[in-house]
């Protein structure tokens, strides 16, 4: 069977420890960007568990925003153009982290992402490093010429998927040996998504901001705009609800769907739902969004590789209505923290949103305590982070990595 890290630790929040004076190693993380996204956050926050256990952390990409919080962690940048799909620029990537490792001393190599993965490995190989990879999705897979280059992912000598969906399609696809896999799900950071730090004074503002009256249920989905969140099938199961005494939020930001968003507004219209569903921006304040929800929505139309959305609101308390498939299902405990339902069905979604809005007080506070729970036991960032640096001293501690 795969090997799932969070099987070995205990219900604490996990933080790796510190590393003895001297056997501090240094992990060079290798990734196409430091812009928007979850492999880039996924890539900091693991640069600073080890920072914070004396490791020595290197990332290597073509820079981005995330470059600022390296520096703040003390994390060191090296741009390189790790982002491209160029062949004869990925030969010269693999000569130029060649060097980088031989010069710093890099002990390990972590690839988040498949053009840079093809380097990294031919770099680590030609320096006798050891190489971990981490899946971050199932990527395209319909050609053999596809699963060639994405095979790349499942070289390393331990490979990470981000969830037991991602890592029942490695087995699948891949097959590779169940040894070198391993499973760590993404996590939240427990001290931003935590109930009890959210102030009246941020919940005020954005209620103000979003103009909810007092009372009235709120039902959320934060998701960029993109077809397969599944918005059309939340606005479909509002119809079916015929309830106007709520409001529907649709947090996300266009990223360039213009067409999209103006499908959805005509949607929302033909619908009759103008007044109770609105499209909003990019939020800069989720805990505090979190807070305001009465339901919170992922209601994708494909599997999700992992689904933060349903871990963040969960953190924060609050029921989930989820799609039943991917990575998403698997963070809900039934009946205690949510409800999934069948993906793409409006009636489903629908029936799900009614339980969540029939709760009681007693029943909403039984949820909130068990979400929290939940999350806090299973599915935070130190916890994410120290079974990733575990997974790191098991390749370390190899006598010699594999070809």
């Amino acid at each position: 069977m795969v090997r799932r890290m969070d099987q070995t630790a205990d219900s604490s929040i996990a933080k790796a420890p510190r590393e003895p004076t001297g056997q501090a190693p240094m992990v060079l993380q290798v990734l196409p960007h430091l812009g928007p996204g979850g492999t880039a956050r996924g890539a900091i926050e693991v640069a600073t568990a080890q920072t914070e256990a004396g490791w020595t952390a290197l990332v290597a990409s073509a820079g981005g925003d995330g470059e600022r919080a390296l520096a703040k962690i003390g994390a060191r940048h090296i741009a390189l153009p790790l982002d491209s799909k160029n062949p004869v620029v990925m030969g010269r990537n693999t000569g130029r982290l060649a060097r980088l490792i031989t010069d710093e001393g890099v002990d390990l190599v972590h690839a988040r992402s498949r053009a840079p993965a093809w380097s990294a490995h031919a770099a680590a190989r030609r320096t006798g490093r050891g190489f971990v990879t981490t899946f971050h999705g199932t990527y395209g897979h319909g050609s053999w010429l596809k699963r060639r280059y994405n095979r790349i992912m499942t070289r390393g000598d331990r490979v990470i998927a981000i969830s037991n969906h991602i890592a029942e399609h490695i087995r699948a696809v891949y097959g590779i040996d169940d040894d070198r896999l391993r499973v760590i799900h993404r996590g939240v950071d427990p001290e931003l998504f935590d109930p009890g730090k959210v102030g009246a004074e941020r919940l005020i503002a954005l209620a103000s901001q979003w103009r909810l009256a007092d009372g009235m249920p709120v039902i959320m989905m934060p998701a960029r705009l993109a077809r397969w969140k599944g918005h059309t099938v939340l606005i479909e199961a509002l119809a079916r609800l015929g309830r106007e005494d709520l409001r529907c939020l649709l947090i996300g930001d266009t990223q360039g769907h213009r067409r999209y968003r103006r499908e959805l507004e005509r949607l929302i219209a033909r619908r009759g739902l103008v007044g109770v569903v609105h499209l909003l921006d990019h939020c800069r304040d989720m805990p505090a969004a979190y807070m305001l929800a009465d339901a919170v929505v992922s209601a994708s139309t494909e599997p999700e590789a992992f689904g933060r959305v349903v871990i963040e609101a969960q953190a924060m308390g609050r029921p989930v209505v989820v799609s039943d498939h991917g990575g998403g299902r698997e963070t809900v405990i039934e009946g205690q923290t949510g409800w999934t339902v069948r993906p793409g069905d409006p009636d489903a979604l629908a029936a799900g949103l009614a339980a969540a809005l029939a709760l009681s007080s007693a029943e909403r506070e039984a949820v909130v305590k068990a979400a929290n729970a939940h999350v806090r036991r299973h599915y935070t960032t130190p916890r994410m982070c120290a079974q990733t640096l575990a997974t790191y001293r098991e390749v370390l501690a190899m006598a010699a990595p594999k070809t």
